[in-house]
This record gives C-alpha cells, structure tokens and sequence, in this order.
C-alpha cells in the first residue's frame, strides 16, 4: 500500500491530504507539523483573532476529529530533521519513517531582525504562527506605544488592529512609500491616508537604526537621527520560503524548493506546493505567498500524486483587511508601466497595465471591479482604459464578447 508522507500542515498540507482523500486514495497519509496545534488559517490571526473576534476553534481548518476519521496520521509538534531521498525515509525525532511519496508543504519563515540591533529584545514581535500572535497579544493595550517596522501588508494590518484598540502607532518604512514592492503609489496613498485618518504616524524613507532597551525593548533609533519610544515592536519586513531541509537533502533550490509543472522537485517521489515552491510560470519561475494559491498548487500536486498529469496553472488572487477596508487583488502587477484608476460606487479600483494589456486590479471596497478584474485576466483578455476610467461606465459591458 502507498504511504505517501506530507511535511508541513499549514493550508496547503492541510488541503493536500483532504483532497487525496476526496479523490478516494485509501493508502497510509501521515501529516506532520511542527505547531502543537491542527491545521489553522494564517490571515485572521493578525485581524479578527487578534481582536478578540475569533475563538481558537474557529481558526481551525477542520475539526481535529477530521484527520482520524478519514485515517490521516496527524503529527502535531514534530519537526522533521532530515530526508534521505535516496532511501526514501524522514528523520524524525531520531526515528526513521519511510515514505513512497514525500510532500513539502513548509511553507515560509518571516524575517527577523538581526540581534546586533536589537532584534532579541524581549517585546520584539512577528507575525506569523499562532504562537507569535499568542505572544503579543497581552501587550495591545489601550495607550502603549507600538513600533511597526515595514509598510507592507503586514505591517499596516498590524498598524490597523492597533490603532483600533487605541494604541499609539508610528510605522517606519525604509523605502520612499509604503507598499513600495507589491503595489502603485495610487494605492499607497489610500492606505497612507487611511491610516492617517486613525491615528497612525507613517514615517516614510527612514529605517531602523537600532532598537533600544536592557533586555526589554523601550524605543529605537531611526536613520533620520530621531528616536521613539515603544512598549513594543512588530517587524514585518517580508518572509522566505522555509526550504532548509530540502536544500540539506540536495534538493534543487530556486526562490523555494524548484518543481516542475506538475510539482515536482529535482529528487525522485519528492514534491512540493505552496508558499515553499516556485514553478514555472510564463517563460519563468514563480514563488506564491497566498492562500488561494497554497490550496489550488496543493490540490493539483494531490491529483498528480494520483497519476493526473496536469500542469499547475496559477491564478493570483490575494486579500488584505484594514479597518473597515477590504482590499482584494486580482493578477500579478510585476512590469506594469501604466495604470488606470477608477472611482467606484463604495470604494476606488487600480488597475494595472503593460502596455494595452491588462495585468492586474487592486480594488478596494469595491467588489465589481475585483470580479470583474478577475475575470478578466483569467480569461486572457484586457480592459479598454477610456471605458476603465469612465465612472459613467458600466464595468459589466467589459465583459462582453469583442
């Protein structure tokens, strides 16, 4: 019988080993994740659980009771040290567990700051396990002082939930704008202006210097010459793909663990989706960091562990919640050199272009252009930018046949 073997139980283990099962595969599945905890949902642990608006049992993907009942070995708290491809086994905990299929599924790491500047202080945050938002919690506390460190998406969720509860924040963005990397300056401004609007003090094109404190972080020296003071402090500063093991196994690293259109890595019975993996994507290489993405790379790699053959076809989409704001993105902006932007009935769109051709859509309280953004771009077609930038416009007609 088939024991095919699944390491990391984040979203896309998780969704691996559900669709192996769905599909009617009966051989052994084992799971393993180095959390004491079931497979969870990552966004709302910066948002609603953050908040106090989501219990610990609704973070959960499944019911723990799940992984017994459909015969997945659940293996909580257990990191594996070793693969050996060549004898198909795992090191784990000393103990050899052989596999006939291996799965990374690992994920990322976030990016630490460096302990030369502070980065070990206690009251020195990230962002990402449902241990690290355990951690800080306690410190949300109306009137303290919070220090985010990065304009990027997770920095200003974090700013935002803060601000929320009456925190005073100051967020410090080395690049000229926040959002710099991921998104156009049409859309930094909505968000700087959001965050402005509740409290939060944006201070762009300046880093950290160091962070303060004796044994506990109590402020930082920014590059500017100024200091703040902090309670505490958040980093969110980007995260990499959490492909330590499989580089010690020799397996072919590539901005995350290579595979092939199928999922495949460079070492026989070994695969990999999500976060960790980079594929082939129009003439190059592409890594994902989403959920939507983490699901769909995990359920295609389960059809193929099953003999589909089917190439893995992304479709980026990603969301982000601030305040009472639901940015949702459509498509990948990477080598945009015009953009639309477009006033809408309860919110604003941005829409992204190379040329005539329609890349992307940043759409923020406006679920109509998202759609049909989103449909858009899926579909292989462009938007006509006089008809995008026209509010008198019904966006729909976009969508009609050409």
């Amino acid at each position: 019988m088939t024991e095919i073997v699944v390491v990391g139980a984040g979203q896309a283990g998780a969704s691996l080993v559900a669709k192996l099962r769905a599909l009617g595969f009966d051989g052994g599945i084992t799971l393993i994740g180095d959390e004491p905890v079931p497979p969870y949902q990552r966004p709302p642990l910066s948002k609603k659980y953050l908040l106090g608006e989501m219990d610990l049992e609704r973070l959960y993907l499944r019911p723990e009771s799940f992984y017994s009942d459909n015969n997945i070995t659940l293996c909580t708290g257990s990191r594996v040290d070793a693969i050996d491809p060549d004898r198909q086994v795992l090191l784990l905990a000393g103990e050899e567990l052989p596999y006939d299929e291996l799965v990374l599924t690992t994920g990322s790491t976030p990016r630490r700051l460096p302990a030369s500047i502070g980065g070990d202080l206690e009251g020195v945050h990230v962002v990402r396990t449902l241990a690290d938002v355990d951690a800080m919690a306690p410190e949300f506390a109306p009137g303290r002082r919070l220090l985010v460190v990065g304009g990027g998406y997770i920095g200003l969720e974090a700013a935002a939930v803060a601000a929320l509860k009456g925190l005073h924040v100051v967020l410090v963005e080395a690049a000229e704008r926040i959002l710099q990397r991921v998104a156009a300056p049409e859309t930094a401004d909505f968000f700087r202006a959001l965050h402005q609007a509740h409290g939060v003090d944006i201070r762009e094109g300046v880093g950290l210097a160091r962070l303060t404190g004796d044994g506990r972080v109590d402020g930082a020296e920014l590059s500017d010459g100024s200091t703040i003071s902090a309670d505490f402090v958040i980093v969110g500063v980007g995260i990499t793909p959490a492909t330590d093991v499989a580089d010690a196994a020799g397996l072919k690293i590539d901005n995350g663990i290579w595979t092939d259109a199928q999922g495949r890595t460079s070492a026989p019975h070994i695969w990999a989706a999500g976060d960790c993996a980079s594929f082939p994507w129009q003439g190059g290489r592409l890594r994902l960091e989403s959920v939507p993405n983490a699901i769909d790379h995990a359920e295609c790699v389960a059809e193929n562990l099953l003999g589909a053959g089917k190439e893995y076809v992304a479709r980026p989409w990603f969301w982000s919640d601030q305040y009472d704001v639901k940015l949702q993105i459509a498509g990948l902006n990477t080598g945009y050199d015009n953009i639309v932007t477009r006033k809408g009935e309860t919110g604003q769109s941005v829409w992204y272009y190379r040329g005539d051709s329609l890349l992307a859509v940043d759409a923020m309280n406006d679920p109509r252009a998202y759609m049909i953004g989103k449909r858009l771009i899926e579909a292989g077609r462009s938007a006509d930018k006089a008809l995008v930038a026209d509010t008198a416009s019904d966006l729909k007609s976009l969508l009609k046949p050409s």
